[in-house]
């Protein structure tokens, strides 16, 4: 057990309530988040809590990494791009990709680094046991992601062997990347999940990067990551995945759902959204993110999906999750 620490950070201790868990007209929970809207020069459209604080954005840094990799020579179909950017549900469809991805620089999925695990998706967890497999890294919901770091390492003649570590040059154009899109210096690094860093930026910068990525023009690198993630939304997610109808629904945008509860969106017009459930529990976030949604005047079908959070009793539902002051 680790000796350290450190304080709470305002962008937790200090967030409002946005979310209740309410089980027969009681609140039975509540859950503190952040969220911010900004507007494409990056002025604060909503600001609710310590939105300039440092979070780790975990997986919603994913389309910002792909851009990071197209920049020093990463080429692949669309639907590879929007891998690349996934946190996938290990459908067929999605681990053929991985496979098709590593082929295409002669590499084999003994190279990927990430930690194994099952599929996200129930029926193809279930799969796998059933025909006796196991936890592997290509079923791992990362695997797309690594899958094209070792692919630019290839093209960038960067070793593929220590890809993983904070000061390989591939992690270095990471980080610088995500510094000049968010508008932010990078505040932290750690391990993330999968194996690889993962780099703290404020939900402010977050906010803006998406912003400026969901309105970038179709000739420009940029383009080319949002328009893959909007032609190939599955493959950024997978089946029933609200990250994938939300996309699906809505026209130019993006979207990126990140572990311990955060959430990123862009829209066409540059306007971003970024929130962090402070307790990082996962089941208010949609609920929270369609709130700040219906706030800026974004209508979309899936918004009803993000807001469909009953909460169950023997069975029946006997409540919800409501967002409230937002």
């Amino acid at each position: 057990m680790s000796s350290v620490d450190p304080q709470t950070p305002a962008v937790l201790a200090d967030a409002p309530v946005l979310a209740h868990y309410v089980r027969g007209g009681f609140i039975e929970s509540a859950h503190r988040a952040s969220v911010v809207a900004t507007a494409p020069d990056g002025e604060h459209l909503l600001d609710l809590g310590n939105t300039r604080d440092p979070i780790f954005p975990r997986s919603s840094n994913k389309p910002i990494q792909t851009l990071a990799m197209m920049r020093h020579g990463l080429r692949m179909p669309p639907e590879h791009l929007a891998l690349a950017s996934a946190s996938h549900s290990g459908e067929d469809f999605h681990v053929e990709a991985v496979r098709a991805m590593l082929a295409s620089v002669g590499l084999t999925e003994g190279a990927l680094q990430n930690t194994p695990d099952y599929p996200v998706n129930e029926e193809a967890k279930l799969e796998v046991i059933r025909s006796g497999g196991g936890k592997l890294p290509i079923t791992q919901n990362c695997s797309g992601k690594h899958a094209a770091m070792l692919a630019t390492c290839v093209v960038g003649g960067w070793d593929t062997a220590s890809y993983r570590e904070p000061d390989h040059p591939l992690q270095v154009a990471i980080k610088d990347t995500l510094e000049e899109l968010t508008g932010d210096t990078v505040a932290a690094t750690a391990v993330d999940g999968c194996g690889a860093p993962v780099m703290a930026v404020t939900l402010s910068g977050l906010a803006r990067a998406f912003g400026r990525l969901a309105s970038a023009g179709p000739d420009t690198l940029e383009g080319q990551v949002a328009d893959a993630i909007r032609s190939h939304p599955a493959y950024l997610g997978g089946t029933g995945r609200d990250v994938t109808a939300l996309i699906e629904a809505t026209p130019g945008l993006i979207a990126k759902d990140g572990a311990e509860s955060v959430y990123a969106v862009g829209l066409a017009d540059g306007r971003g959204i970024a929130l962090k459930v402070a307790d990082g529990y996962q089941r208010a976030k949609p609920v929270i993110l369609a709130a700040a949604l219906r706030r800026l005047g974004v209508e979309s079908a899936a918004l009803a999906q993000l807001e469909d959070s009953p909460v169950l009793g023997h069975g029946e539902p006997v409540g919800a999750i409501v967002a409230v002051g937002i």
